[in-house]
């Protein structure tokens, strides 16, 4: 498993008129979490996209336990929990400063050749990437 923690200071135009963050918000702290694990491993969706790759995504589903509010500090834990083949899987938890669990939730993204617009597999420099975090 390859996994990464990534702060978010909730800034006040996300929150709602409750005083809670707006829950689509949560899609984009997502993607910073997802975009700060692929540097992590020294990749970009830049470069990616750069090799004609795209990442659509195609699924996502979040459970909400808790809200967060105006000014708290987010931590994002990003985790791959299996080898990407043709699509790659983000599983998410958002806590608060306490350590509390907010939300938990998942992605899917398929990698997608620019020019076609069809599936692909995962690019070959991207597998040697993540290779060393799984054993198969």
């Amino acid at each position: 498993m390859v996994s990464e923690e990534t702060k978010v200071r909730v800034r006040y135009g996300e929150t709602d008129q409750m005083g809670y963050v707006y829950y689509g918000n949560y899609a984009l702290y997502y993607e910073v979490g997802r975009v700060e694990l692929l540097r992590k491993l020294g990749t970009s969706y830049k470069d990616l996209e750069d090799q004609g790759i795209m990442l659509p995504v195609t699924d996502m589903s979040i459970k909400y336990l808790k809200p967060a509010f105006y000014d708290d500090e987010l931590t994002i834990c990003t985790h791959v929990r299996s080898m990407p083949r043709a699509r790659i899987t983000f599983h998410y938890q958002t806590k608060n400063s306490a350590g509390v669990v907010l939300n938990e939730g998942e992605t899917t993204l398929v990698f997608v050749e620019k020019a076609s617009m069809r599936p692909v597999r995962i690019p070959e420099f991207l597998q040697e990437t993540f290779a060393p975090y799984f054993s198969e």
